[in-house]
């Protein structure tokens, strides 16, 4: 992009102008003020020809007041230490080679922190500077990600103390007063220890779920899945738990394509949903397991699994955060995870998983994953 002054009039910002590209022989005109971020060129004295809106509304400082204006007057950017940026950097007398200065978090007049990254233009290798493009971008997004982190390590912290409280009293109990209690005591204590280590391994394993959705490190390891034994495994044990075998019923639509997914991963996905189904909803848990249309580009057929109940179901309006980080649909505890963690591993097998109401008023969750035949099997 290369940022010119013909036509404008002395003092006043300037367009930015694309180098014409093969196809657009013409060039694109862009408006600075089109920009998202903020940006500001200083020409080879140093003084601001061109100021948008972006830079304008980060830097409270009007385009007609910063124009013309020297860089360090119009940015007085400071790092974090207090020390002055333009004459650390010096981008007119530095270095030769320099070329460009990384992003990096500084402080504007009032303590706003912005980011910012500069370009110097030269017009040979290591000839004087012609411009200065500098751009500044508003640190609320990269707020909102810390805000996330720091929710994300109160709510893990949370959910570890109260079993870990368990586990260490128990033990120490148990320790401290061991022949004082029967056999029947020991048993109850150690089963309950035995819970709440569960509970906490559980969680970890849920922490490093979110780690690999989020870094897009999450591993599938794809095997043959028969998804109507393994959806009748989660039933089983639900009855085996106390759960009434009425509750559940299972429909499979025959015959299905074969699948190829990673069973600990289905495994999750159908865990939680029914956990979900059980624990937040009423009446009858339905588990449809239908052929469908893939949702992978290239293949003809997928499975779907809809997971419904007959309870209240999910507001309208929270439709749209289900598989957001935290979101609970009721006041029961959990972390808030799981639904997150069942829209990754879905997705990373290249499927799709939508939210809505059911036929009988309840929630409804339809997720769909494509057959991924191995190549050497079609």
């Amino acid at each position: 992009m290369s940022v010119g002054t013909s036509g404008a009039p002395e003092g006043r910002g300037v367009r930015c102008v694309p180098a014409p590209r093969h196809g657009d022989p013409a060039g694109l005109g862009i408006d600075p003020d089109e920009l998202p971020d903020g940006l500001v060129v200083a020409d080879e004295h140093g003084r601001v020809v061109c100021f948008n809106a972006a830079a304008a509304r980060i830097t409270a400082l009007s385009p007609d007041d910063a124009l013309g204006l020297r860089l360090e007057k119009a940015l007085p950017l400071e790092d974090l230490e207090g020390r002055r940026w333009w004459q650390l950097t010096d981008p007119y007398g530095g270095l030769a080679i320099r070329v460009r200065q990384p992003e990096r978090n500084l402080l504007l007049p009032g303590g706003r922190e912005v980011l910012v990254s500069a370009r110097y233009v030269r017009s040979e290798p290591t000839g004087p500077v012609r411009r200065v493009v500098v751009c500044l971008r508003d640190t609320e997004a990269r707020r909102r990600t810390e805000r996330s982190h720091a929710e994300l390590i109160a709510t893990v912290a949370h959910e570890l103390r109260s079993p870990l409280t368990s586990v260490k009293g128990f033990t120490a109990t148990l320790l401290a007063k061991w022949e004082r209690f029967t056999d029947d005591q020991k048993q109850l204590m150690l089963e309950t220890v035995d819970a709440d280590a569960g509970r906490v391994t559980r969680l970890i394993a849920e922490l490093l779920d979110i780690s690999r959705i989020d870094s897009g490190r999450l591993e599938v390891r794809r095997q043959p899945v028969d998804m109507g034994a393994a959806v009748g495994r989660h039933i089983q044990a639900y009855v085996a738990a106390g759960q009434p075998a009425d509750r559940f019923l299972l429909r499979i639509e025959q015959p299905l394509p074969a699948l190829w997914a990673d069973p600990d991963k289905v495994d999750q996905v159908l865990s939680n949903l029914l956990e979900n189904a059980v624990r937040h909803g009423e009446g009858t848990v339905t588990i449809d397991i239908t052929p469908s249309a893939s949702p992978r580009e290239g293949e003809d057929t997928g499975t779907s699994v809809t997971v419904s109940d007959e309870g209240p179901g999910i507001p309208e309006e929270s439709m749209n955060r289900v598989f957001t980080r935290f979101w609970r649909g009721s006041k029961r505890g959990g972390t808030g995870l799981g639904l997150y963690i069942v829209k990754g591993i879905v997705e990373a097998h290249g499927g799709t998983i939508t939210v809505g109401r059911a036929a009988d008023g309840g929630a409804e969750f339809r997720f769909t994953l494509p057959v991924s035949v191995p190549a050497f099997m079609a």
